[in-house]
Formats: structure tokens, C-alpha cells, sequence
């Protein structure tokens, strides 16, 4: 079982230095510590458990050490920063495998221009020596690259000659979509096995400054520092320490605090309920440092995150994920209300942005997502994302026999803005994107109960069952998703889920994991003959020419 809980006195390849508004986060992957077997970790490749230990570090930045304002990623190793994706680890692993590696590590480079973007705290790369493949994507995540100007150290990204893939962790997009690299130059970069060093990487903008040997370290310094000074995270405040997330796995069943996952394997089915907060929220900021991580935002996207890493990752036949909701529609509303209002701290704004990332880990998982609305359910708010995110959503219309509850969803301000998904739209928006300011007029039902009968109306819902059709409907709903082909409802799920806008983030997860998916399946990549498979050996790959 692959377990993404870790914490920095289990780091086996990064480690962390504060000194004062810049933190350093420093590669030195343990070559003997991969994941499996058979391979050794080189030249500071990676394999899933150092980017495990690079989103851990990530996280723990933003939410334990509000002074840090700017993030110095750099290597400890001589000469070498980081020579990307290890190859032994990519050709004997499968297809599944690296699939889910390449998208955990799409979403942790993506956790590095979230933090840029909205916490106020600033990533930087100091490449210190070879930056090839996933070593520079990695890079590329940050906002600033200085790179050694030494008349040998080069960027490259040489998937394409090398070993017949792609850059599959954003760097075909993030050098021509995030640093505008002009599309010959591109062209002429990733057809390089030796990659581009000095002053053309700069021109070619490639890399945004360079720095000999000899001032490296001062010259990042000083960077690091200018970077800080447009941050407006606090010197004086107290961090939150992520402790150990409690987590029970047993033979069909993951149980957290507020999340519970029931698996029946036979069926493919996970059905995940969500329990709503059992207390209202603090009257006042000051007492989250209290409250630490039992606070019920920052504790649902912890626990809701770690269940979907470990559901992807270590249930792949499970294809189906059934999402309910239970609690108090009352005090979440509080909670979300209290959220909104207070987001202006420093905290607040990253337990928003915690939640908004976990979300976003749901809307890429290659799973059918059905949500079931029944009596008692919660969605509500924030929690009412899980039904907007789900393809189908099923919600009882009336009552239950020997139960008058009424089932019912309820809209607020989480539902309007801050929550948004990787096409930069609200669930709501891409949900009613055919119908020209739909989603704007729902701001008039917010704190609204709203039954069945309404919810469809309104298109909040797919189906509104009453008592007698429920069991059914619902029944043959997810029967009929396991009667499908697991990768067709991949690509017709991915598809229908991300409409409007493409941006940087849909591209990577959309148009370049598809090609990455197609090419990872090819001999040209990975048959006997194979650039993945003969990689190292000193033999030539045999591709076969047809271009399909």
C-alpha cells in the first residue's frame, strides 16, 4: 500500500531551512529509497515518494511558517539539480502507475503556482547543475529560475528524443503557454537531447536570470529577499503545525474523523460520506491557533485529500465513487459564512485555498462520481460542491417510509467564487455553461432550502426519484457504470467535465495527459524494443515509422 502521509522527520530526500521570510527547500534524493525495488534514484531522479515528501513540504510551508515569503528550491547534490522522472522506475512500472504518478505530480507542481499565486508566498529555482526532463518542469512550477552560468550546466527537456514520450509534467505547456517561449525555439528546445545552457537559455527565456559559480548563492540571496518584500504574509503570527492525520484502514472500509469510505470491491464501488461540522465556528480568528487542525474546514480537506490519493493509487479497480453528505446544513453555513468573512487572514486564505485544491484533486480522478441526496444529507455549501462536481447527481423527491424528513440542498457564497475549478470557472458555471448568466441568477437562493422538485428545476440536480423509484434508480445508475469500459468512461468523463475556457491547468490534466496516456501505451515507448524499455542498455530503440 502507497501511504501519502508523511512529515519532514521521514523525509528521506528533501529537506527544509527557514532563516527568517525565505525558507530553502533543498533536493537530495536518497538513491537507495525508492518506492519499489529494482531501480536506484540518480542524480536526484524521482519517483511518487519524492514528490510525496514535495507536496508534504509544500503544504507544511503555507500553513506552519506564515513568515516564510519566498521558497528557494535548489539541489544539495554537486553539479546536479535534478535529472527528472527516473527512467528505471518509469519502464518497469504500470501503465496505471505512471499514469497516477504523472497526475500526482502534475497537481504538486500546480500546489507551487497556487501558492505563488494566491498565499503570498513565492517560489524560486536555483538550478545548481543538470536540469533535464521532470527536473526542469519542476523549475519551470516556479515563478523565478536562475540557472549557473558555468559553460556546461544546461535545461532540457529530452523526453521526445530520448525515451519516445512526452514532457509529461507541464513542461510542453509551461514553455509555451506560462513563459511564452516562441514555438520554434520550443520546436528546436525539445528535440535536444543535450538541452540549452547560459546565455541562450536566457534569451530564449528559458530561464529568467544568470549567475556564475562563484555568486550563486549571493545572487539568490539577494533574489530571494526582492522577492519577499511583495509579500503580505505576517512575521509575527503562529503557524499551525499539520500533525499525523488519523486514519483507520481495514479490510473494506478508510475511516477519519469526518470522512468514511465503505469499499465493496466486488461491485467497484466506494461510497465516501462526508460529515458536516458538529460545532458552530470560533467567534474569533485568534482561536484557530487553538483549534489547529480538528478546525472542521482544514481537517475535511485533509482527511477528504488523503482518501482520494488512496483510492486512486491503491484501489484502481474500484471505479465508481458514490459521494454522501451528512450533518447540520445550519452550522456548515456558519462555517462558510465565518470562511468568507474572515478570509482576508493569512490563515483563513489557506484553509480556502487547501479546500479548492482538494476539490480539484476530485475533479481530475479518473472515476465515475455520483452524488446521492437523501434525508439528513449535507450538501450544503462548500460540501455542495461534492453534487456539482459529481456526473450525476440523484436526489430524493419526497419522503422516505417511517422517515418525513425532506431531503434538501442549500447554496452560499462557496458556491459563487471561491472554490473555483481548474478551467477557472465555478462548478455551477461549467455545470449550466449552455444557459448565458444561469449561474449568476442562483446567487438569489442562497440560504435557501431547496427540496428536490426545486433543485432540478434549477439544474442543481440529474435526477429527482421519488420514494418508490429511489432504490432503483440509484441502483441500476452505478450497475450500469461498472457494465462500462473503464477507459471509455475515462475519456468521455474527463471530456464532459471540463467544458468552457481551456486553460494551463485543463491543457495538462486534458490535452497533454491524454497524448502522455496514449504514448505510454505504444511499443514505440514501451514494447521490447522500446525507448522506455531499452533506455541505458546501450542498444538502439526499433520504432515502428507509421505515424497514427
Amino acid at each position: 500500500m502507497i501511504d501519502f502521509r508523511t512529515d519532514p522527520s521521514r523525509y528521506r530526500h528533501w529537506t527544509i531551512k527557514v532563516d527568517g521570510s525565505v525558507a530553502t527547500l533543498a533536493m537530495n534524493v536518497d538513491e537507495d529509497g525508492g518506492l519499489d525495488p529494482g531501480y536506484r534514484l540518480k542524480l536526484n531522479s524521482y519517483d511518487l515518494g519524492v514528490d510525496i515528501e514535495l507536496n508534504d513540504a509544500v503544504q507544511r510551508l503555507r500553513f506552519e511558517h506564515p513568515a516564510v515569503k519566498t521558497v528557494v528550491i535548489t539541489s544539495l547534490k554537486d553539479r546536479v539539480f535534478c535529472a527528472g522522472a527516473n527512467i528505471g522506475m518509469l519502464g518497469r512500472s504500470s501503465h496505471a502507475a505512471k499514469v497516477n504518478f504523472c497526475k500526482f505530480t502534475n497537481e504538486t507542481r500546480l500546489a507551487i503556482e497556487d501558492t505563488t499565486a494566491h498565499s503570498g508566498q513565492t517560489y524560486m529555482t536555483v538550478i545548481n547543475g543538470t536540469a533535464a526532463g521532470g527536473g526542469y518542469e519542476l523549475a519551470l512550477a516556479t515563478d523565478h529560475i536562475m540557472l549557473v552560468d558555468d559553460g556546461s550546466t544546461a535545461v532540457s527537456l529530452p523526453e521526445v528524443p530520448l525515451l519516445a514520450v512526452l514532457p509529461g509534467t507541464g513542461g510542453l505547456t509551461r514553455v509555451v503557454d506560462k513563459r511564452h517561449v516562441r514555438r520554434d525555439r520550443a520546436d528546436v528546445f525539445c528535440s535536444l537531447t543535450e538541452g540549452i545552457r547560459g546565455q541562450r537559455a536566457l534569451s530564449w527565456n528559458l530561464v529568467d536570470e544568470l549567475a556564475p559559480r562563484s555568486a550563486l548563492s549571493d545572487r539568490a540571496r539577494v533574489r530571494a529577499a526582492a522577492l519577499a518584500e511583495r509579500s503580505d504574509r505576517p512575521m509575527d503570527a503562529d503557524g499551525i503545525t499539520l500533525g499525523p492525520l488519523d486514519r483507520s484502514v481495514m479490510a473494506d472500509s478508510i475511516t477519519y474523523g469526518n470522512v468514511d469510505v465503505q469499499l465493496d470491491r466486488a461491485q467497484g464501488v466506494a461510497t465516501l460520506t462526508i460529515q458536516g461540522p458538529d460545532e458552530a465556528p470560533p467567534a474569533e480568528t485568534s482561536a484557530l491557533a487553538e483549534l489547529g487542525t480538528g478546525f472542521w474546514p482544514l481537517a475535511v480537506s485533509r482527511e477528504l485529500e488523503d482518501a482520494i490519493l488512496h483510492l486512486r493509487v491503491n484501489e484502481p479497480t474500484v471505479g465508481t465513487w458514490v459521494l454522501k453528505t451528512t450533518g447540520d446544513p445550519d452550522l456548515l453555513t456558519a462555517h462558510d459564512a465565518w470562511l468568507l468573512a474572515n478570509r482576508s487572514h493569512w490563515l483563513v486564505r489557506e484553509i480556502l485555498l487547501y479546500l479548492k485544491r482538494t476539490l480539484k484533486r476530485l475533479d481530475v480522478s479518473s472515476r465515475s462520481l455520483i452524488a446521492v441526496i437523501e434525508p439528513g444529507s449535507c450538501f450544503c455549501g462548500s460540501l455542495a460542491e461534492l453534487a456539482f462536481a459529481a456526473d450525476r447527481s440523484y436526489m430524493l423527491d419526497g419522503t422516505q417510509e417511517d422517515d418525513d424528513r425532506v431531503a434538501s440542498l442549500r447554496l452560499s457564497g462557496m458556491n459563487f467564487g471561491p472554490l473555483p475549478m481548474g478551467n477557472g470557472l465555478t462548478r455551477l458555471e461549467s455545470r449550466l455553461i449552455g444557459t448565458a448568466g444561469a449561474a449568476a441568477e442562483l446567487t438569489s437562493e442562497v440560504g435557501k432550502e431547496l427540496d428536490a422538485g426545486t433543485a432540478e428545476g434549477l439544474g442543481l440536480v440529474t435526477f429527482a426519484p421519488d420514494d418508490i423509484d429511489w432504490e432503483d434508480e440509484v441502483r441500476v445508475a452505478i450497475e450500469e457504470r461498472a457494465s462500462f469500459s473503464p477507459d471509455a468512461l475515462n475519456g468521455m468523463e474527463a471530456n464532459l467535465r471540463f467544458v468552457g475556457p481551456e486553460t494551463l491547468e485543463t491543457k495538462i490534466f486534458g490535452r497533454l495527459s491524454a497524448w502522455q496516456n496514449w504514448i505510454f501505451q505504444r511499443p514505440n515507448a514501451v514494447g521490447d524494443k522500446g525507448a522506455l524499455k531499452l533506455f541505458g542498455s546501450g542498444r538502439k530503440s526499433e520504432f515502428d515509422r507509421e505515424r497514427v
